[in-house]
């Protein structure tokens, strides 16, 4: 269908939804081959926008592996294979299944008796009268074990998000049934286990499996809207840690002149991609003391000129920034033009040592860098170390010094 495109930049990108709404489509052709005897091989799944898909539903072969449950009675169980469209995704292909059941003999003094094993089994309760939906995580979904998530510990890693849209599809088959009694949920991801180790989800404290996520339904392509909520989903994770200081990378690089030069622990560090304004953002109103931001001068440059989306589509700027600092420092017209000519900051700086004018550059545009963060940041304390692969540790600026010291205290280390 052609609302199953849009457009990003000068290419004509696809759609695609989310695991979330697998879930809930597999859930609710489970429900109703179980309540009304009906099947149907495509279901009609309308998201956000007008959004729409013809999901393709298949029966789900197997069971789901029970965790010592308290009741009996038989599962029915169908499955949606995962079409990411254009949005890069480790979950695309992936198969998600929902399991149903009647529980037999469900009552209010039953649910009290079972209060405490709901929360180590991970279930989620809904009322609809006359009827009760019960839903749980099975094979392949996450369990939360970290606290700052969305998810509280204990339970399954199924976002609020699905979990409205799961409730929403079958309590709808329920009505249609005229359905009273209780029925079980139970979503498997048969997969989930191994591709969970391609995602965050070991580093945020959620175990055994991937996290049914999605907030509208609809995969955005290349969705930058992704992105940012991941890194928050980061900051959350590190700030429910050891401290407040938060260590924020750009990327691998960012890593491992962190493990190098600064000989910091990483398993609380923040990647932000190219968002740094976005992490600093998010550092703030999720209540973080201090933002050391460390990485490679090609991408930390722009924040000189107070570029925060360093992405090379949204701005570029290096070579102006490293120039204007040049002539800042003495430089003339010819060694700016020079650099101006240069495809890379290595190339820039390359020409900057063979000047003599490597150190104050460095120190003026660590200066303008260490005033936008400040400036974005208001009253959060912030430092900012910057490398390069050709001449390492560039220098810093802000409390970059202090808050690394503080940063390795809250992390354990100690000097050796």
């Amino acid at each position: 269908m052609e609302n199953h495109h849009c457009w990003k930049g000068q290419k004509k990108l696809k759609y695609g939804y989310t695991t979330g709404t697998c879930a809930a489509v597999a859930a609710e052709e489970a429900t109703l081959r179980l309540l009304l005897g009906k099947h149907r091989e495509n279901v009609e799944a309308v998201l956000k926008n007008n959004i729409c898909f013809e999901i393709p539903v298949r029966e789900a072969s197997g069971q789901p592996a029970d965790r010592e449950d308290a009741w009996e009675g038989a599962w029915y169980g169908c499955s949606v294979v995962k079409d990411s469209g254009d949005d890069p995704d480790v979950t695309n292909g992936s198969e998600v299944c929902a399991y149903v059941r009647i529980v037999p003999g469900f009552c209010e003094e039953e649910q009290a008796r079972q209060e405490r094993k709901f929360f180590f089994d991970g279930r989620r309760r809904e009322n609809f009268s006359p009827f009760t939906l019960l839903l749980s995580g099975g094979e392949g979904v996450g369990r939360v074990t970290g606290s700052g998530l969305e998810q509280e510990p204990g339970y399954a890693a199924i976002n609020a998000g699905p979990r409205r849209q799961i409730f929403a599809a079958v309590a709808e088959v329920c009505r249609q049934a005229d359905f009273h009694g209780t029925l079980e949920i139970r979503i498997v991801v048969p997969e989930g286990r191994r591709l969970a180790e391609k995602t965050f989800n070991p580093r945020l404290g959620i175990t055994d499996g991937i996290s049914i996520l999605g907030t509208t339904g609809v995969l955005e392509p290349m969705s930058e809207r992704a992105l940012v909520d991941t890194i928050a989903l980061e900051i959350r994770a590190a700030l429910a840690g050891k401290g407040r200081i938060l260590l924020v990378t750009p990327g691998n690089y960012g890593q491992a002149y962190v493990q190098e030069y600064l000989r910091l622990s990483l398993t609380d560090a923040v990647k932000c991609s190219n968002y740094i304004g976005e992490a600093l953002d998010l550092a703030v109103n999720l209540g973080a003391e201090g933002f050391l931001l460390a990485g490679d001068i090609g991408k930390l440059v722009k924040l000189a000129a107070g570029i925060f989306q360093t992405h090379s589509r949204q701005a570029d700027g290096r070579m102006e920034i490293l120039g204007v600092h040049a002539a800042m420092a003495g430089a003339d017209a010819r060694i700016v033009c020079r650099i101006m000519d240069c495809v890379t900051t290595a190339q820039a700086l390359g020409i900057l040592r063979e000047c003599g004018l490597l150190e104050p550059v460095m120190d003026s545009v660590l200066q303008r860098i260490g005033e936008h963060l400040k400036k974005r940041a208001g009253a959060m304390r912030t430092g900012v170390w910057v490398f390069t692969a050709d001449y390492g540790m560039l220098g810093c600026a802000g409390e970059a010094m202090s808050l690394a010291e503080e940063y390795g205290k809250q992390s354990g280390q100690t000097d050796e």
